[in-house]
């Protein structure tokens, strides 16, 4: 235990090779008096054991490998120590400069109870990579628009401890962070975004690891969406995710091109970006006809 200014959750779903990099990141933290870092890990006893022994002062909170990382992070939200004020969110593959936690702290010094950053691609090495994120983050990608949004990322984010707690019903839910970001705002919360708070989102990808990672977001996060819903409305609303792919892809392209950055790597991507979109689709079909099953358990 100690006095800490700031407590970030990560849940732990790839491989340790992937949260040595993040834990190291938030122990580098200048400026800041101290941040207790939780990882709720799913990957089982190896991967705790390694982090016990490299960076001892991080809480493990074991789970069973079915998990879903939305009630990962409830739980390690619901582990943060008594008395710390605000709470950040990364992935275990998402890597924080120094500066991160201090610039996230005085975001909400300045009146803010949610504020979340943009996001850079770390993983560079190949073209499966750059493809990946392309797809995933183009609309993240710096620059982004700052001040209040619709909606922040769930990777780069820190809340007020004491405005998060009021939420403890929509974590309970164990759906996807836009579910919790729109009942913040539907409450009159405001989501600030700060382009200025980068982190690098270095996840190393093959082309059948994230077509399959697509498609489960994808009827996870549809599945999510019609709980409750009758039947009829399920069915057109399938039927309307349709027109995604190409939907999707001509945003993309728009989307980042707009931006004036990586306009090489965007090029490269554009074949593989086809089957990405197509399997971004198709998870929201399947999602809004079957329902998620258990796909959400799967994304990593």
């Amino acid at each position: 235990m100690g006095n800490f200014e700031l407590s970030v959750v990560i849940p732990s779903v790839n491989s340790y090779r992937d949260l040595k990099g993040a834990i190291a990141a938030l122990n580098a933290q200048a400026g800041i008096e101290g941040v207790e870092i939780i990882v709720v890990d799913r990957l089982g006893e190896q991967v705790r054991e390694q982090v016990r022994q490299n960076f001892p002062g991080t809480v493990v909170i074991p789970v069973d490998h079915g998990t879903t990382i939305p009630k990962m992070r409830e739980i390690g939200i619901k582990a943060v120590s008594e008395g710390v004020a605000a709470v950040g969110v990364i992935e275990d593959h998402v890597i924080v400069p120094t500066g991160w936690a201090r610039a996230m702290l005085d975001a909400l010094a300045d009146g803010h109870d949610v504020v979340g950053g943009a996001i850079e691609n770390a993983a560079t090495e190949s073209y499966m990579d750059w493809s990946s994120f392309l797809c995933e983050y183009s609309g993240s990608l710096p620059p982004v628009p700052s001040g209040p949004q619709p909606g922040v990322p769930g990777n780069n984010v820190i809340y007020r401890r004491e405005v998060l707690d009021r939420y403890h019903w929509v974590l309970e839910e164990g759906k996807w962070e836009n579910r919790l970001h729109d009942a913040m705002r539907a409450d009159g919360i405001e989501l600030i975004m700060r382009p200025d708070i980068i982190v690098g989102h270095k996840m190393h990808y093959t082309f059948g690891l994230y077509f399959s990672q697509r498609y489960l977001y994808s009827r996870s996060y549809a599945g999510a969406r019609v709980t409750g819903v009758s039947l009829p409305k399920r069915l057109a609303m399938g039927a309307a995710a349709f027109a995604l792919p190409p939907l999707m892809f001509v945003r993309t392209i728009k989307t980042v091109w707009g931006k004036g950055v990586h306009k090489g790597h965007l090029i490269k991507s554009i074949p593989v970006l086809v089957p990405f979109c197509v399997a971004w689709g198709a998870g929201e079909i399947v999602g809004y006809w079957f329902g998620a099953g258990h796909a959400m358990s799967k994304v990593r």
